[in-house]
């Protein structure tokens, strides 16, 4: 089958188009700067693990705060008083409390106990008692209403949390992508965002609370006199002109359910678009139709929007606001009112720039350790198929290039889990490598010439390369879309990895085997590995031993299992938060040599993050197992490891710090790997049959809960690298079993009346030396970094391993099992149905 000249000048293009996309990532600052205008894309932006960014932390205003519950509060003391018909005036704000006169003893006896019913409970004070959030004391006329320390505290503790995430939903609606945010002390939080950000963009989007309100303008009142009560003048956000609002909030903010940055069609001036869920769309209709003709003020933080004239009934429950933005303002303004209004201001106390929060000096080893395993690849290729084997290293090459073009094109930022997709993603590309030269291995040694050996090796390799990638990209679908942080930057990388491989591998590759074929005329298309002919592997009935495979492999899952509960995984900082120590030293610090000292003391997982000059740097190290007592032994034992490394050092500070992945984050990491494991099952179902899609997803399970209980065994800190570790083991898992079952199915076609375990034995030899070769490719990726990486990565590397053992074995040992048990089990479910249905042989028909 020739290739038009077309679609190889297409080809062409691509390839070039990539490496130039590419070529960027390898240049200097300098020439970067100086060629700015014929390169197409910028470098991949490098996460805060690989190359720093910018530092923020944001301290809740407690008095803010205090002040808020002071005004809901008497909000709702004014409201007892309307029920009872007193007059509301008598209910003020006295400094930190709220004093309710009211000279009628009866009155005072009636409202006494509806203001002691808006007490809350707040956090336990021990033996199952509670604080109460207010503290009511009744002298003589007056009712004080004081807030309580407990109240206080549980509303700091609460406001910290519900900011944590309303600032992580902000910083993702405007495209930053997988920062670094936790709770620091009591009332502080920590931001860190990767590269270099615009400060004053991330004060308006982190420092403004977006409480956001709609009131009427009272047109009889002049704006720049003193205002009555039930008035307030406000001054305009993007103009200097003052507005006389009502005070009372005819919608509140709440109502809003989305909005969205745009362009108005007449002007082209850029505007917000908002919506109101049901009830805000009814007040928003009500407000309109009663008030035609009058202006209506958009509150946001206090300042006017805008304050257009109501022209006519607005029914639909949608609006504008417009004004003097940038659309970079409209971008933000719209990302701060769907996040929601923070429940306190936060005030920005600290803003400098850090460096990688893996270290400078685990990256540079990594990246050594990276070109290692690469190099290992490169010559198993050659080692298992000769100069063929080069062709196939110059398409893994190709596809590294690619798929860094590919980033920078898409504005991508890339991190240590987008990097552990991106060796998924090679390692896919090896797996399509391997399978073409073993398919035209057996074509060749059934006779075929060397052009109809290269064309149906080819063809039947598609078909697998399809299924085994088409089953991955299902799934890695759906981890972007439910997915978030971490895992989504998994799923980028390998959705172009998956994408990129299926280019490479099966265009690229081979128009260069088939050019190759030609040049040298050649009549039969010998693949030797570079020791000469290559033996064939003895054949092994894998069925036999069954049953010893099968309950194996469930005594190690359960065991997992067990140890996952008992003693637990060992989880780092991103899961449990811990201390955050900063030195200071007059010298430059070697990373290194602080790294193993205070890896030495066996706290758990260490990270070294510096910035300034390199005379600082933050060290955090995960909450240890106890109270207090045990952080204070840990914390001191961090001082007397820095101050023997570092003999100048001096601590700036010591805090307690929260853990970097939410319950919101996990949540949505949960739902997205269960919903790709639906995925994949409901691809094979419908490519196989249904016994081939549950086999899958149970050997998958099995595979997932060996790896859990690798983590539990081993101590190796379960962190945001573990989990780049799983969801890459998930996606060699699934490749693998496909590739297997995809032979079984082809086997199924051509030896119809063969018995089924034979055949699966048959098959699963006949894939064999591909799932060893596979395995040990992507196992060598992986060796360097996991001997040589150091701890920053060790939880990603060996992990790995783990995984792509048990994978291969559980694609030869356990998955075969599986499918013959449910297949007999359907068999014998059909027989017994067929045998109890009217009028077959053996049943009596009954009339």
């Amino acid at each position: 089958m020739r290739t038009s000249k077309w679609a190889i000048l297409a080809y062409v293009a691509i390839t070039l188009f990539g490496i130039i996309a590419a070529l960027p990532n390898v240049l200097s600052v300098e020439t970067q700067q100086r060629y700015a205008a014929y390169l197409p894309v910028k470098p991949v932006t490098l996460g805060l693990d690989l190359k720093g960014g910018s530092h923020l932390v944001l301290e809740v205003d407690a008095a803010g705060l205090r002040q808020a519950r002071l005004n809901t509060l008497l909000d709702d003391i004014r409201g007892v008083l309307r029920t009872e018909r007193v007059p509301v005036s008598s209910a003020r704000i006295a400094g930190d409390a709220i004093v309710v006169t009211i000279a009628d003893a009866a009155a005072r006896d009636r409202v006494l106990p509806k203001i002691n019913a808006l007490a809350a409970p707040a956090s336990p004070l021990g033996f199952g008692t509670a604080a109460s959030d207010i503290d009511i004391t009744s002298a003589d006329a007056a009712i004080t209403v004081r807030l309580t320390q407990a109240g206080l505290d549980e509303r700091m503790t609460a406001a910290v949390d519900q900011s944590l995430e309303i600032i992580r939903r902000r910083v993702d609606q405007v495209g930053v992508a997988e920062p670094l945010i936790q709770r620091v002390g009591s009332d502080r939080i920590l931001v860190q965002l990767p590269g270099l950000q615009d400060p004053t963009r991330l004060r308006q989007l982190l420092g403004s609370t977006a409480q956001m309100s709609f009131h009427m303008v009272d047109q009889t009142v002049d704006p720049n006199g003193v205002a009555p009560r039930g008035v307030d003048i406000l001054v305009g956000a993007n103009d200097p002109a003052k507005y006389a609002v009502e005070t009372r909030v005819a919608i509140s903010g709440e109502r809003l359910a989305d909005a969205k940055a745009g362009f108005n069609q007449q002007t082209n001036e850029p505007i917000v678009s908002f919506s109101f869920d049901a009830q805000g769309a009814r007040q928003f209709a009500e407000i309109t139709r009663d008030n035609v003709g009058k202006p209506f003020a958009i509150v946001l933080d206090g300042k006017v929007l805008t304050a257009p004239v109501i022209r006519e009934p607005i029914l639909g429950g949608q609006g504008q606001i417009s004004g003097n933005f940038t659309a970079q303002e409209a971008t933000v303004l719209s990302a701060l009112l769907r996040s929601g209004a923070l429940p306190a201001p936060l005030t920005i106390i600290e803003e400098r720039s850090v460096g990688p929060n893996l270290g400078s000096d685990s990256i540079r080893m990594g990246i050594y350790t990276g070109l290692a395993g690469f190099i290992l690849v490169v010559t198993l290729m050659v080692v298992l198929y000769g100069s063929w084997g080069m062709i196939a290293n110059i398409g893994l090459l190709l596809h590294t290039i690619l798929t860094i073009g590919v980033l920078g094109m898409l504005g991508s930022t890339l991190t240590l889990p987008g990097i552990a997709g991106i060796i998924l993603g090679i390692g896919m590309a090896v797996d399509a490598n391997i399978l073409i030269n073993a398919r035209i291995r057996e074509e060749t040694a059934a006779g075929a010439g060397a052009m109809k050996a290269l064309d149906i090796g080819f063809n039947k390799a598609y078909a697998t390369i399809i299924d085994s990638n088409v089953t991955t990209l299902s799934g890695t679908v759906l981890l972007f879309a439910f997915g978030s942080g971490p895992v989504r930057g998994f799923a980028v990388t390998m959705m172009l990895g998956i994408v990129i491989s299926m280019f490479t591998s099966i265009t690229v590759v081979r128009l260069m085997m088939r050019e190759m074929v030609v040049r040298r005329k050649m009549k039969k298309l010998d693949i030797p590995s570079l020791f000469g002919k290559v033996r064939h592997l003895p054949a092994f009935s894998f069925m036999r031993g069954r049953y010893i495979a099968i309950a194996t492999s469930a005594f190690l899952s359960i065991s997992s299992i067990i140890l996952f509960f008992t003693p637990g995984l060992n989880y780092g900082i991103d899961f449990v938060g811990g201390i955050q120590v900063e030195t200071t030293s007059q010298t430059k610090l070697d990373l290194p040599k602080l790294r193993e000292n205070l890896e030495g003391l066996n706290l758990g997982e260490v990270a070294l993050q510096e910035f300034g000059q390199g005379t600082s740097v933050l060290i955090r190290v995960q909450r240890q197992p106890g109270g207090e007592q045990e952080q204070t032994v840990a914390l001191n034992a961090i001082k007397g490891a820095v101050a023997s490394t570092i003999p100048d050092a001096s601590f700036e500070r010591t805090e307690v710090v929260g853990p970097t992945i939410s319950a919101e984050l996990a949540r949505s990491g949960f739902l997205a790997v269960s919903l790709a494991m639906i995925a994949i099952l409901i691809y094979i179902w419908w490519r196989f049959e249904w016994h081939f899609a549950v086999g899958a997803i149970a050997v998958l399970l099995l595979d997932i809960t060996k790896t859990i209980g690798f983590f539990a065994l081993t101590g190796i800190d379960f962190n945001l690298t573990a989990i780049a570790a799983v969801l890459t083991m998930i996606g060699y898992s699934v490749n693998d079993k496909v590739v297997v079952y995809d032979r079984m199915r082809e086997n199924m076609r051509k030896y119809k009346s063969m018995p089924f375990s034979e055949l699966i034995d048959m098959s699963i030899n006949q894939v064999l030396a591909r799932c060893i070769f596979t395995s040990m490719a992507t196992a060598l990726s992986l060796v360097p970094m996991a001997i040589w990486g150091g701890d920053a990565v060790k939880s990603f590397a060996w992990p790995m391993i783990f995984g792509v053992i048990v994978a291969t074995t559980s694609s030869i040992y356990i998955g075969g099992p599986i499918l013959l048990f449910l297949s007999r089990w359907w068999k014998d479910r059909e027989t017994a149905r067929g045998a109890g249905a009217p009028g077959a042989p053996g049943e009596p028909v009954k009339g």
